[in-house]
């Protein structure tokens, strides 16, 4: 059921991971519009671009037809998520280091932006544990593209392969 409301998930998406699409899948059905947006953090190296992530978030999304893709900058996310409407955020709880720091962020949040309503989901254990630097991390070792392959959407798969090379 909808609740005809628009919320925000945001990240660096860097790159997305089989548990942000659970996360964003079921967002899909709770919200009428989800809106994925990318985050840029000047001080942070990524892997992919932002257009690239961007094209990888759609290439994964393509059949999720409430869902809209979008990034932000240099602005705090409840204050993004207010200029574009939205009065939810929706954010993944992996593990108890993730509940600490989204109690706080919420606190915070609440402080700024009074209003904005922040939902928390957490994925299936098999996806619990895994971070787009945990993906990350996992390659180089003889045999990487097998283990990287349980943890990403195929579009992200290829892509990685693309980038470090299939062997």
């Amino acid at each position: 059921m909808n609740s005809g409301k628009l919320a925000v998930y945001a990240g660096s998406f860097d790159p997305i991971t089989n548990g942000h699409m659970y996360i964003l899948k079921q967002g899909a059905k709770i919200f009428d519009t989800l809106v994925v947006a990318v985050g840029s953090n000047p001080e942070k190296e990524y892997t992919f671009s932002r257009e690239e992530r961007i094209e990888l978030i759609r290439a994964c999304t393509k059949d999720i037809p409430n869902l809209k893709i979008d990034h932000f900058e240099r602005e705090f996310l409840v204050r993004y998520a207010m200029r574009i409407g939205a009065t939810h955020l929706l954010r993944g709880i992996r593990h108890e280091d993730d509940f600490q720091f989204e109690r706080t962020m919420r606190n915070v949040n609440e402080d700024i932006s009074p209003g904005i309503v922040a939902i928390y989901l957490m994925p299936p254990r098999d996806l619990s544990e895994v971070s787009s630097s945990f993906i990350k991390n996992l390659v180089g070792p003889k045999g990487w593209q097998e283990v990287v392959k349980k943890y990403v959407p195929e579009p992200v798969y290829k892509a990685m392969l693309k980038r470090y090379g299939e062997a």
